[in-house]
Order: structure tokens, then sequence, then C-alpha cells
């Protein structure tokens, strides 16, 4: 347990009683409305009478005020970054964004009523009551606060009642400390029931979390098949270079030199879709999630052969200009992981790739013959054709890949329909 000085006056005590403080402040509008209303009702007595019929008159009208006020939709975020920075509550407790619904409402207003109640009593009596306590304390060190008219009419003036107004002036600042500190801590254990997110709140947040792993699972595959492709073409093409210069035939030279620009241009344009990549990770969530990864599409396969690696023998049907740019993107990512599986796998061996546009679908079908030797398993299984499967089912396509009669085959048909 703390001790008993730093519960009333520790920085946990002293925040919470500036948030009491703030909370008196913010009611000083309502209480002079208040203070207006009260004047006729009051005899003609001024609005700032010492009347205590008049100051908690006023006090009474400001409160409704107040909680009528507390409907509007930034009341909530900013009661919460107050108390969240001056009650010192965890910051998962409390929901930080507008109230929406009669209850979510309904508590703020009860939150805003509390707060600027409690904090007008405690502020008016952090304003009064310390100077009265300091002038009890210093009586009988003053003769001329010994000879008022105040002392006089408390009965103040006789010889032994000066020094008992030495202990009650401290008394009373303790226990303004104490009610500050009390009332701190009944406001802070009330924040999280008044300021805590909502079953809708709640929701909100799961699919924004949603939506944000969403993206990076997004951004994770293009990493994947961009990179995992280019690392796959490279390799091929340098190994290919490597062993015609160790043969040392001059008349593939020819070869050699256009492996290598193959790789030049493969590396070059991997850098470029990795730093796209990169750069939407670096934003801010928010943006990541509404941003578009600039990924490119169909009319880039050109380019993503020339890198290839191997002899792949392609088949077009139909005019890929009309499909939709989000299947054409994915598209591509298809075609490049079939490559990279096949680099990998097929041993050099040629690809045959057919492409098909319909009214309908876009199919994309990949064979290869399978390698005298089997290869080597990959130690998590790979990527590769999960990836695909999930592209495609997110399309509201299909995906089937498999061996048979010798040939590894890959089949995807994505809808076009509807993307139109």
């Amino acid at each position: 347990m703390r001790r008993p000085g730093t519960r009333l006056l520790g920085q946990r005590a002293r925040l919470r009683w500036i948030h009491l403080i703030l909370g008196g402040a913010l009611f000083m509008p309502y209480w002079l409305v208040g203070t207006v209303v009260m004047g006729p009702l009051s005899d003609g007595q001024s609005m700032f009478s010492a009347s205590l019929q008049v100051q908690f008159g006023a006090y009474a009208i400001g409160l409704p005020l107040a909680a009528l006020t507390s409907l509007f939709p930034l009341t909530r975020p900013m009661s919460v970054a107050a108390a969240r920075a001056l009650c010192g509550i965890a910051p998962g407790r409390l929901a930080d964004v507008p109230a929406r619904g009669r209850g979510a409402q309904a508590r703020t207003a009860g939150w805003f009523t509390l707060h600027l109640g409690l904090g007008a009593l405690v502020s008016g009596a952090t304003l009064a009551l310390p100077p009265f306590a300091v002038s009890l304390m210093a009586l009988p060190f003053s003769a001329s606060l010994r000879e008022s008219e105040l002392a006089s009419m408390w009965g103040l003036d006789r010889s032994w009642a000066p020094w008992v107004c030495l202990p009650a002036g401290l008394s009373m600042l303790i226990a303004l400390a104490a009610v500050a500190a009390g009332t701190g801590a009944f406001l802070a254990r009330q924040a999280p029931r008044l300021l805590g997110p909502s079953p809708a709140d709640r929701l909100a947040v799961a699919e924004r979390r949603a939506a944000e792993l969403a993206v990076r699972n997004r951004l994770a595959r293009e990493l994947h098949d961009s990179v995992g492709h280019a690392l796959s073409a490279v390799t091929l093409q340098a190994s290919a270079a490597r062993r015609v210069l160790d043969g040392g035939e001059e008349q593939d030279r020819e070869f050699v030199r256009e492996a290598l620009e193959a790789i030049e241009e493969t590396t070059r344009r991997t850098v470029g879709e990795l730093d796209s990549v990169l750069g939407l990770l670096r934003r801010d969530e928010e943006d990541a999630a509404d941003g578009e990864f600039d990924s490119p599409g169909l009319g880039s396969l050109d380019a993503l052969l020339k890198g290839a690696g191997r002899e792949v023998a392609l088949t077009v049907t139909g005019t890929l200009d009309r499909v939709p740019d989000a299947v054409s993107r994915e598209a591509y990512r298809i075609v490049q992981e079939g490559l990279t599986n096949a680099a990998r796998y097929a041993d050099g061996e040629r690809v045959n790739a057919r492409i098909a546009l319909t009214d309908e679908d876009l199919e994309i079908t990949m064979e290869n013959p399978l390698p005298v030797r089997a290869p080597v398993a990959r130690p998590d299984g790979g990527r590769g054709l999960r990836g695909i499967a999930e592209r495609a089912r997110l399309l509201g396509g299909t995906s089937e890949a498999g061996a048979s009669g010798g040939v590894w085959r890959l089949a995807v048909r994505l809808p076009v329909g509807g993307h139109r």
C-alpha cells in the first residue's frame, strides 16, 4: 500500500486534481447562464451575489445544460483524451471514437455531467478554502488578524483561540487534498464504464483491424511473388551464363549478353515493385488501407517472360486489354508464380502457357514436364500454390494444380463478368 502522503499529493493524485479543475473551468459558461436565469428569481440580487441560493441555483441549472451539450460528437473523444492523460487509465479501456447509439451517448452525457459537476465543486473549494485556511494558521502570529472584525465575529480574539486555529487550518488543507484525491479516484473508476467502448465500437475496431491485416497479407503476397520470381529467374540466367562461359565457345557470347540483360531488367523491375510495397508499409495504417499498390498487369507479360530464364511458349486468345484492372493484376501474379514454380521444379524444361479470355472468364493454364528426379521439398511446404488459390478465391474463381501423365499442370479460372 502506498503511503498516505503519496495518495493525497503524489503525481497521480495531482494530475487527477488538475482533471477536476479542468472540469470546473469547463462548467463556468453553464454556471454563468444559470446565474442569469437565477437573477430575476432571487429578488433582483446580482449575478455575482455571494448568496448560496444564487450560487447553487445556478449550479443546478448548469448541470442539465452540460448534459445536453455533451451530445455533440466530439465530446467523447475530448473527454477520453483528458481522462487518459490525467487520470492514468489504460488506452484500451476507453473509446476514442464519437459516441454512436443512445446507450453510448447516455453514458457520455453521464460522464460529462459528472466530471463538470464534481469538478465545479472541487474547483470552488480549491479557490476558496486555501486562503481561509492559511489565514487561520497565521492568526497566532499576526496581531492585526486577531484584532480584525472577522476574528471578533468568530470569537477568535480570545487568548487561547488563535492556537486552536493552527491545527484547524492545517486540517482543512488536508481535508481538501483528501476530497480531491477521493473524487479523482472515483472518476477514474467510472471512466471505463462511462467512456469505455460499446459492442458497436468493438465491432468497428475488429473490422478495421481485419482490413489492416488483409492489406498486410496482400502486400506480403506481392513481395513473395515478385521477389521469389525475380530470384528464381536471376538464378537460372546466371547459371546458364556461367555454363556458357565455362564452355568457352566464342559464338555463345551473345547468349551471355542476353542473359545478363535479362538479369538487369528483372532486378530493376523487382526493385521498383519492392520500393512501391515498402512505401505502402511505411505509411500510416489508415493510408495503407486506402492506398492501392501499383502492381503490373497482363500488359507487362512480355517483360515477365523475357526475364523468366527459360523458354516459354505463350498462347493468348482474346484481347487482354478488356480484362478489368483488378483481375489483370492478380492474373499477372498468378502467371509469375507459375513461372517461379516451373523455374524451381521443371529442371529447365519448356513451359507452355495459355491465356484465354471469354465473355465471363479468364482462363490461365500452364504446363511443364516433370523432372526426372523428384524436386527437393521446401521445409515450409511453399506458399506459391497457396497464394495462387487465395488470389483466385478472392476474385470468385477456382484454381487447380497437380501432376498427371508426367506433366505438371496449373489451371486457374477468374471471372471477369462481374468486374467490368
